[in-house]
């Protein structure tokens, strides 16, 4: 019996493409370098800002002064349209997520987020409308580790106090979460309210999984 759910964030609670990106083509423009050049730095610390090593702002004071562009205006435009843009995801959520959360709930069943994310995005989840539903939230910029690795489902789970047969996994696909999920016994659905086909979200339809088309029919799943 389903005792819990376990929801990814990102493309899954709360999509970036429903309102302006501001990835880094966006933020190398607002520096005024080549997004190739911007991309050296951040692709090389996307791991170390996933896992609390580095800061957001530590990462962009870094690629400025790499490619001597450095100014207090540049920097903190960058940072104040970041944080920005992550906080405008959570004004353009799916018209189902509300209300999914608040029958779980209504129904007794603990909720839990799983999320990779960096520190901006951390900051902002915290902050958020979603935050005060959830019982528990693992976030990899606070855990030191990153999904698909299995440490931070059992950590979960632990906080949680159910097996993973009681859980009921629900994310967008990516970084193999969903598989991972099931390897450890729990129910793993696919998310697929916000899926835009050729956009960069990093997952598409998965066969092997139940695609899940809304948010409320996450309630069937629970029966």
């Amino acid at each position: 019996m389903i005792q819990a759910v376990i929801f990814d964030m990102y493309e899954t609670l709360i999509t970036h493409y429903r309102s302006p990106l501001y990835f880094g083509a966006q933020m190398a423009a607002d520096a005024g370098i080549t997004e190739e050049a911007f991309q050296v730095i951040w692709q090389q610390t996307e791991i170390a800002r996933s896992t609390g090593k580095l800061t957001f702002e530590d990462v962009i004071e870094n690629i400025l002064q790499a490619n001597q562009c450095y100014s207090k205006a540049i920097y903190n435009k960058i940072i104040e349209k970041r944080y920005a843009a992550k906080r405008e995801s959570f004004r353009h959520l799916h018209p189902e997520i509300l209300p999914m959360l608040a029958q779980i709930k209504e129904n007794g069943l603990q909720i839990g987020v799983i999320s990779n994310c960096f520190s901006e995005e951390t900051k902002v989840i915290r902050e958020s409308v979603l935050f005060p539903y959830f019982d528990v939230v693992f976030l990899s910029y606070e855990q030191g580790l990153v999904k698909p690795d299995k440490e931070i489902f059992y950590r979960c789970l632990q906080k949680l106090s159910v097996k993973a047969e009681e859980c009921l996994y629900v994310g967008d696909g990516g970084s193999q979460e969903l598989e991972t999920a099931k390897a450890l016994g729990m129910r793993a659905v696919q998310a697929v309210w916000y899926l835009q086909e050729g956009t960069e979200q990093p997952s598409g339809r998965k066969p092997a999984f139940r695609h899940m088309e809304t948010p409320l029919a996450v309630m069937q799943e629970l029966q």
